[in-house]
């Protein structure tokens, strides 16, 4: 039986508008090492969110198809294909999938780090009007190209859980890697209450953390964080000092150890700083662009902050996220962070729902 040929996807074109439901085309034979994939879930990111309302934008970026967090079923594979820990990918297999990289370049070689590939290949770098068209996962089907990082993924772990695997648990624990982990005892400060904030919760809980502190909005979110592990909340009614304050009082004026940034708002890096103890540790994960934000290099040195970036992950993190997910799925309510599924005509309306807050991670099911 043959796969198809074309499929639906939901288009951005226009930042801020609404996606157009387009036909994109499908490869009709797979490459040595590609798949071609029925998107069964797709979970939406802050990120797709700052594309499609033009927060985030990057030069002939449009037209794309969003949605980098995506997990389906093979319907057609080339030779050779093999997920990360060498299994044969077959005809029916649940896979999902890291960004694909050439393997070939300074990045891959010499770094030997998938995310510094120059050729990368992930979500929205990757336009719809260009061969391999369909590779968001806001479409009916995937190309998954040769270089896509596969994994076939167990039975255990919801669609859901899976997909948002693909960047949002991956990005939390690729940025714990960065700090070192948790130091037993210690105070862990979490910058945001969005998805990777109450996953980024979820992660210091488990890991040891004396206190965990989440800071964010709205207070539904802050009541999920406290669900998700912290310990406090502290809100976004007051202002940088109150937060700085706070910090220190919980922490009897010494700060903490450790500081993630996973909301990316302006002026969070000097709040960080702030509340961050001597000795601490601040992981920049949640900024989305290139713009300056004013650090007091005084403070960073005479408390000698470790000031860290983190971007995103490869597949080592995604089977990392999908082993922490089974590992405690019963210990933490994971399905609390989506929303109900709708289709592909229902995107748009699931991005505007995000951007006011009102869900944490948007489900769309492509082919319902």
């Amino acid at each position: 039986m043959g796969h198809p040929t074309t499929t639906r996807a939901a288009v951005l074109r226009e930042h801020g508008e609404d996606l157009s439901i387009e036909e994109l085309p499908l490869p009709a034979e797979c490459e040595p090492g590609a798949a071609v994939v029925r998107v069964d879930c797709a979970t939406l990111c802050a990120t797709d969110v700052h594309l499609w309302s033009g927060a985030m934008t990057f030069p002939e970026m449009l037209p794309i198809v969003l949605g980098h967090e995506m997990i389906g079923t093979v319907c057609a594979v080339g030779p050779g294909t093999r997920d990360a820990l060498g299994q044969d990918v077959k005809v029916g297999d649940r896979i999902g999938w890291s960004e694909s990289v050439c393997g070939s370049c300074y990045g891959c070689t010499i770094l030997r780090n998938p995310v510094a590939c120059s050729q990368r290949g992930y979500g929205f770098l990757q336009r719809a009007d260009r061969p391999p068209y369909a590779t968001g996962g806001l479409a009916g089907h995937n190309y998954v190209t040769p270089g896509a990082l596969k994994l076939v993924l167990p039975d255990d772990v919801k669609d859901t859980w899976a997909a948002s695997a693909g960047c949002a648990v991956k990005t939390v624990l690729h940025a714990f890697e960065r700090a070192g982990g948790v130091r037993p005892g210690s105070t862990v400060v979490v910058q945001g209450a969005g998805a990777l904030g109450i996953v980024a919760t979820a992660v210091a809980s488990v890991s040891g953390a004396g206190k965990v502190i989440t800071i964010g909005a709205p207070d539904a979110r802050r009541e999920l964080a406290r669900r998700f592990g912290a310990d406090l909340t502290i809100g976004l009614d007051g202002d940088a000092d109150s937060r700085v304050a706070a910090v220190m009082e919980a922490t009897q004026g010494r700060g903490a150890e450790l500081v993630l940034d996973l909301a990316g708002a302006p002026g969070v890096g000097a709040e960080a700083i702030g509340m961050a103890a001597f000795g601490g540790r601040f992981v920049i994960v949640g900024s989305t662009g290139f713009q300056t934000e004013p650090l007091a290099l005084g403070a960073i040195m005479g408390k000698q902050l470790d000031v860290l970036g983190s971007l995103n992950g490869d597949v080592g993190d995604l089977y990392r996220s999908i082993e922490f997910l089974r590992r405690f799925q019963d210990r933490f309510a994971w399905d609390d962070l989506f929303g109900q599924p709708d289709g592909l005509a229902g995107a748009s309306a699931a991005l505007a729902s995000m951007s006011r807050l009102e869900q944490v991670k948007a489900v769309i099911n492509p082919n319902r």
